[in-house]
Parts: structure tokens; C-alpha cells; sequence
């Protein structure tokens, strides 16, 4: 993250920003934004034993703790120790003896906590309207809503008031106020973050969501809360999906909708305009249909149920500590029986499996964030159908297990921000966000160039790998190498083989290749890199390999085995023996400097 480099080269004390923060925080004067806090004197003790860990271990614990000393807002429906945890229902409130894991791996990793942040009460809604510690504003323009039920994480990070923010998403808390605020909002694969210590909203849908002004922070304080956790009982391992093929399929909605909205009509077009500078990727209409059908499900079928549940008694002992309009929503989970909910879950698994299909035919779906961009005065004027509208293109996700990261595109032309959101199957989550930065530099918001890359590497491999030593066309940089990335493989070492091996630069092969044959004497090591796949992708890697060569078995210098690239030694008669050269790379080197000097 940028404040790192500021604080590796000594030009910033972790105290002077708390400093800078806090006066950020009273120049702004938004209260509304905040639950709780700790006190000033609370933050700036605390960032000066953290400036004293920098001076005892200098910046070798800016590699051991990533996240070091970088301010973080938790949304407050998430637990802190020792910190009340209302989700903007006073009569509800506790304070919890343990912070939710998330939290917990935060501070682990070194991260500031500077305060709860407002919220839709009881995390019901899309506006941060409903809450009675105040309506949270939009950061650009105050008379329009900031989106919920993550208001006050968004609008955090969007005034620069945290790096980064924890929210929750169930039906899209995680991604309308990132659209509405000009951040990024990166919603997980349900069960990739634990949920152990956070106030439930639908338990069978809630995720923890980031939020951070770029895909690259979000990313990274993602792979730091991301994991298995005992304690919660929705945990998973995901396999995460493939890397991006060379040619992404993005799929689009056929028959957008903006109710009425032309600035955000206009600005969606401006985007898609944009996107085809970047002529690798291609756009496919889809009928959503079966995708809006599964989001009305949400309020309108029998998860309404599992709401009430989440606040136990306290509709019938205490309405009135209830916001009205939330209220109204809960209520309305008495309505539905045993009988709704079976027949409610078996029409989402017909929605379910339209989505896989759906997703066979594309890499990623790309929609508008929110297809309008509302007053605080309208939602207050008809708050039920306006909420609903800013659904439209979140309430399936968590719904049909999918992931999705918000972004930023350009402005609409009231000066308002717009939103795209990607989404893909549960488990494509690493490869959304390297979309996203694709798209990010599409629309000018990064660098053109080179490939765009995140900080931080994908997540462990959270299923059985074989690795492969590849010796010649398939290294990195070389024209075959796209074959690897695609299978997800990750190079996870430089080496040599044992000292038993000849390399031949074979003839009449495109790309060029080489062979490497295992000899009984006068072998020598030759270089390789060892890459490591999911066994799952392995046969795929297979099926792309030609004669002469093929995949067996291949002994490295530390005298373990691995699966690797050889030769048929038929292959190598009458070839040039380029074994000397030591590796495939230093013979393409050699042979380029002997036809410049020729």
C-alpha cells in the first residue's frame, strides 16, 4: 500500500498519521459517519507504540506484518473487544469479550483501529438512510444517499478518513455504497471470511466485504482474512478458479435497466465504450432473467424469515427500538411457512443451475453497481421502492454463491460516481480482481502498458496440486507459458535438474522447444522452473502436449521427483546438443548474440 512506502522510507510517522487523520475527521464535521470511537488520546498511544516497534525492528516489520499500521473502520454489526456492538439498534447493543476473526487477523497483521462505523439498522438496506444515529451522506454530494447498509465503511474510506473498511454484504451492502462513493467494494465467495462475530443478517447469506480506494489494497487486506475458521460453521476452502484466459468473455445484461435514469444510462455506455479499447476482451448480451427472478426471492420469499430470526425476541418485546421501515421488513417473516421455504429452495436451485450454465459461456458478468442513484429526499419519500431498485443487480449474488468486486468507472456527468460490478462463481475471486484492474486501466484510472498486477499473490491453493518442472517453451515469458497460467499454476521455484540430463534444441518445432532426455552417464544439470497446478487442471496441461515430448517424471538436483517435460529419444537424432548452454534460456541468449555479431 502507498502510506508503506512512506513509512519504509521514513517520511511518515505512524503518529503524524493518526494526526493528520484526526484533523481530517474535524474538518469534515460528519458525525453521522461514525457509532463509536476510541478517544484521541486512545489512537495517538496506540500509534506510538507502533512508531516503537518500527524503530525497535525497522522495516523488516513492514514485511512480517502487512497491513502495519494502517487505519482501519469496522462496520457496527462487526465485533470489536471491548467496543459496544449495536448494529445501529441501541436497545440491541452488547459488547463482546473476543472481536470477530476477522477483525482479530487484522490487528494480527499489524493493522489501526480507529472506529465503528453507521450502518442500516440491523444491516437491512441499500440507502444508509435507516439508523438512528443519523443519515449517512453521500462523500461527493450530500443530498444523495451513500448507499447501505455499509454507509459508514464506504464514506470512510471514500473521505480518506480509514485505508480500508470491513463491511458486511448480503443483499449488496458491500458493493452499492462503494459504486455511490467512488471506492472499490470487494465482496468474497461466502465462507472464504469467517463471519464468526458478526451480527447476522441472513446467516446462510452474509459475507465480511473490504473496502479500499484501490483493488490492490482490497486485495491485500482480503488475503489477510481470508481462511478456515473453526468457529464458524458457513467456513469453507474454496478452489479458486483459473487465471483469466488470454481472451475474456464478459458477459453483459441484454436489456439493461436504469429506471429512467439517463445520467446512469449515459455513463454505463461511456464504460462499455471504453472497455473496447482492450480488444482481447469481447462483450456477450445475456438475458439475466433468471438472475432477477432468484433476487426477488430475497424480500419476497422466506429469507425474510432468517432477518427476524437474527434479532431474536426484540420485534415483540421492544418495536419501537426497531427503525419503522426495517421493521416493516422483518415483519414480514412471520408471514411465510415450512412449506414456502422448500418451495422457495427448490425454485433457487433451478436459478442456480441457470447461473452455471450462464457462467460456461462467459469469464465474468459485468452489470452496473446500482442502476440509479437516488436523493436522500426520494428514499425518504418512498424508501421501500427505491431500496428496491438499487437491488436490481446485487440481491442474486449471495443468493446463486457467486463473488463480486465493485469498481469505479468514470463519473456520471452530474459529477456523481458510477459503478460496474464483476461477478463470477464462487472461488473466481482472484480473478475478478485482476479483471477489475483490466478494466480500471481500460477506463484510465491505471497506468497503460504492462499488465496490471496485484500486491499480493493469490490465495493458497485450498485443494490437491501436482507440480511440474518445465524446461523450455512453458517457462515464464516464453510463448507457451500462457498454457500453465491458464491450468492456475503458480512458479514456485528456479532450480536444476540432477546431473543426469542432455538438452537438444529440436528441429522444425513452432514454437521452438527443446527435448530433454535422461541419460545413463555424461549428463549435466539443466535449468528449470518448478510450477505448481491444482491436480484438477492437470489433465487439461496434458491434452496440449505434442510429440515428441510428453510428461513424466523428472529428478532435481535435491534428488526429489516431480512431474515434468522429457523427450522420446528418437526426437533428438541428428539435433543440436545445447547442453552446455546449461538451460533453454541462455541457448536462446547465446543464439540471439550470434546472429546480431553475424
Amino acid at each position: 500500500m502507498a502510506l508503506h512506502a512512506e513509512l519504509r522510507a521514513g517520511a511518515l510517522s505512524i503518529v503524524a498519521l493518526v494526526q493528520r487523520l484526526l484533523a481530517s475527521r474535524a474538518a469534515l464535521a460528519r458525525p453521522e459517519i461514525w457509532i463509536s470511537q476510541p478517544s484521541d488520546e486512545a489512537l495517538l498511544a496506540e500509534a506510538a507504540r507502533l512508531d516503537a516497534l518500527q524503530a525497535e525492528h525497522g522495516t523488516a516489520i513492514l514485511d512480517r506484518l502487512p497491513l502495519f499500521g494502517l487505519p482501519f473502520a469496522v462496520k457496527d454489526n462487526i465485533d470489536v473487544a471491548g467496543v459496544p456492538t449495536t448494529a445501529a439498534c441501541p436497545a440491541f447493543a452488547y459488547t463482546p469479550e473476543r472481536s470477530a476473526t476477522a477483525v482479530e487477523r487484522l490487528l494480527a497483521a499489524g493493522a489501526l483501529y480507529v472506529g465503528k462505523t453507521n450502518l442500516d439498522q440491523f444491516a437491512t438496506g441499500l440507502v444508509g438512510t435507516r439508523s438512528p444515529y443519523g443519515v449517512v451522506r453521500n462523500a461527493v454530494d450530500p443530498d444523495y444517499v451513500s448507499g447501505g447498509s455499509s454507509s459508514g465503511s464506504a464514506v470512510a474510506v471514500a473521505l480518506g478518513l480509514a485505508v480500508f473498511a470491513l463491511g458486511t454484504d448480503t443483499a449488496g451492502s458491500g458493493r452499492v455504497p462503494a459504486g455511490f462513493n467512488g471506492i472499490v467494494g470487494l465482496k468474497p465467495s461466502i465462507g472464504l471470511v469467517s463471519t464468526a462475530g458478526v451480527v447476522p443478517a441472513c446467516r446462510s447469506l452474509d459475507c465480511v466485504s473490504v473496502f479500499a480506494s484501490s483493488v490492490a489494497d482490497a486485495w491485500q487486506v482480503l488475503a489477510v482474512i481470508a481462511g478456515p475458521d473453526a468457529c464458524d460453521s458457513r467456513s469453507r476452502s474454496l478452489p479458486m478458479a483459473a487465471p483469466l484466459p488470454r481472451g475474456v468473455r464478459i458477459g453483459l445484461d441484454a436489456r439493461p435497466e436504469f429506471f429512467a435514469d439517463a445520467q446512469a444510462t449515459a455513463a454505463y455506455e461511456a464504460a462499455l465504450a471504453a472497455l473496447q479499447a482492450d480488444t482481447a476482451i469481447s462483450q456477450v448480451d445475456l438475458d439475466l432473467s433468471p438472475l432477477t427472478a432468484a433476487a426477488e426471492l430475497l424480500y419476497q420469499g422466506p429469507w425474510i424469515a432468517e432477518r427476524r430470526l437474527a434479532i431474536g425476541d426484540l420485534l415483540q418485546t421492544q418495536p419501537e427500538a426497531i427503525d419503522p421501515v426495517v421493521r416493516s421488513v422483518i415483519a414480514d417473516g412471520a408471514t411465510f411457512s415450512a412449506e414456502d421455504l422448500f418451495a422457495a429452495t427448490y425454485r433457487m436451485a433451478g436459478y442456480r443451475a441457470a447461473a452455471v450454465r450462464m457462467f460456461e459461456g462467459i469469464d465474468a458478468l459485468l452489470v452496473p453497481t446500482a442502476p440509479t442513484h437516488p436523493r436522500i429526499a426520494e428514499v425518504q419519500a418512498d424508501p421501500i421502492g427505491r431500496n428496491s431498485q438499487l437491488g436490481y443487480y446485487t440481491n442474486f449474488v449471495n443468493l446463486l454463491d457467486l463473488a463480486a468486486i465493485a469498481i469505479p468507472a468514470s463519473p456520471r456527468a452530474d459529477g456523481l460516481p458510477f459503478g460496474l460490478t464483476l461477478i463470477g462463481p464462487a472461488g473466481s475471486d482472484h480473478r475478478l480482481a485482476v479483471l477489475a484492474l483490466r478494466l480500471l486501466q481500460a477506463f484510465g484510472d491505471q497506468p497503460a502498458g504492462a499488465a496490471p498486477r496485484l500486491a499480493a499473490d493469490p490465495l493458497p491453493f485450498a485443494e490437491p496440486t501436482i507440480s511440474v518442472a518445465v524446461v523450455g517453451a512453458h517457462l515464464a515469458g516464453q510463448p507457451l507459458n500462457w498454457q500453465l497460467i491458464e491450468c492456475g499454476a503458480r512458479c514456485t521455484a528456479l532450480t536444476r535438474t540432477a546431473s543426469r540430463y542432455r538438452l537438444y534444441a529440436l528441429a522444425n518445432t513452432t514454437p521452438a522447444k527443446p527435448g530433454l532426455v535422461r541419460v545413463d552417464e555424461e549428463g549435466e544439470a539443466i535449468e528449470v522452473e518448478v510450477w505448481e497446478m491444482p491436480q484438477r487442471q492437470f489433465g487439461r496441461l496434458m491434452a496440449q502436449v505434442g510429440a515428441p515430448l510428453g510428461i513424466g517424471s523428472l529428478e532435481l538436483a535435491d534428488g526429489s521427483w516431480v512431474k515434468g517435460f522429457i523427450c522420446e529419444p528418437i526426437a533428438v537424432r541428428g539435433a543440436v546438443d545445447i547442453t552446455h548452454h546449461g538451460g533453454w534460456r541462455r541457448y536462446l541468449s547465446a543464439n540471439r548474440a550470434a546472429n546480431r555479431a553475424a
